[in-house]
């Protein structure tokens, strides 16, 4: 729990959860430190010369790890993150984390030995990679592919993932503890589809690839090989049933039930933003 006046800084804060988080804090009137390239200071993943600068006067901060935290090496850049900002006088560390990830529990257990308070907040697959994310062209072309089979998902909502952060980051009673957040329900991909098609008014359809058919499909569309590549590993490690079941973590942190897809479907549907033309687009 942050001190009261204290700076928190927020990474990926302009990401699909960090900016929820910032704008979360801001409405507590918690003084916000954004961490992006574009930040003043900047913070890099990849440039460990900015991550100091960041966290000089900062009391707690939530770690988003780009490009995921399930990714080859996350791990690795987590543990040394933590031992700056321990050494740095940070005394919370939020971590966001994926469900279900070997890679993403080593990033746990690196912020558990970092010496500081810490929470794991825990997400499965975010609903909002439908509009915010790699999935939104998609979306807006009609015809979704994915390596996800017909596996059953609890597709998670940023916001609540943002207001469990949020609370983990500002109320006591959260240190050394694993906030793992679903959805209120089990959907297949094919089923989600199916709830974009009506909110939407249009057919959108969903076919089940393989690794190889979906990474050549989206560096077909401009996407980074080694993303591409990295993002279907993931995929294909986690769709494999692990995650098919809910929990009632929001309820139990939040005092409410968590959003539920239909919901998000029809609100982001209103917005227009899968009228647009397909742009390249990758979420962080």
């Amino acid at each position: 729990m942050a001190a009261t006046g204290s700076t928190t800084l927020v990474l990926a804060g302009t990401g699909k959860t960090g900016r929820r988080v910032v704008a979360g804090l801001e409405a507590r009137d918690v003084p916000v430190r954004v961490g992006s390239r574009r930040a003043d200071p900047p913070f890099d993943w990849e440039d460990e010369s900015t991550w100091e600068p960041a966290l000089r006067g900062v009391d707690a901060a939530y770690v988003a790890y780009y490009p995921d935290a399930a990714f080859p090496g996350a791990a690795r850049d987590v543990g040394a993150f933590a031992e700056v900002a321990v050494s740095c006088g940070v005394r919370h560390l939020v971590l966001l984390a994926d469900r279900g990830s070997a890679e993403a529990e080593r990033c746990e257990q690196a912020v558990r030995d970092s010496g500081a308070e810490w929470t794991v907040v825990r997400v499965g697959f975010i609903t909002q990679n439908f509009s915010e994310a790699f999935l939104a062209n998609l979306v807006r072309a009609g015809t979704i592919a994915l390596p996800a089979g017909d596996v059953a998902e609890p597709f998670t909502d940023a916001e609540d993932i943002a207001d469990v952060a949020v609370a983990a980051l500002t109320e006591g009673g959260h240190a050394g503890r694993i906030h793992e957040i679903t959805g209120p329900r089990l959907l297949t991909f094919a089923d989600a589809v199916g709830e974009l098609s009506e909110a939407t008014g249009r057919e959108i359809r969903y076919f089940p690839v393989t690794r190889e058919q979906f990474i050549s499909s989206l560096t077909g569309r401009g996407v980074p090989v080694e993303y591409a590549t990295r993002l279907a590993d993931l995929m294909v490690e986690v769709f494999d049933g692990r995650r098919a079941h809910v929990t009632h973590t929001v309820e139990r942190v939040l005092g409410r039930p968590p959003r539920d897809f239909a919901e998000y479907a029809r609100d982001t549907a209103a917005t227009g933003v899968w009228d647009a033309p397909a742009e390249s687009s990758r979420g962080a």
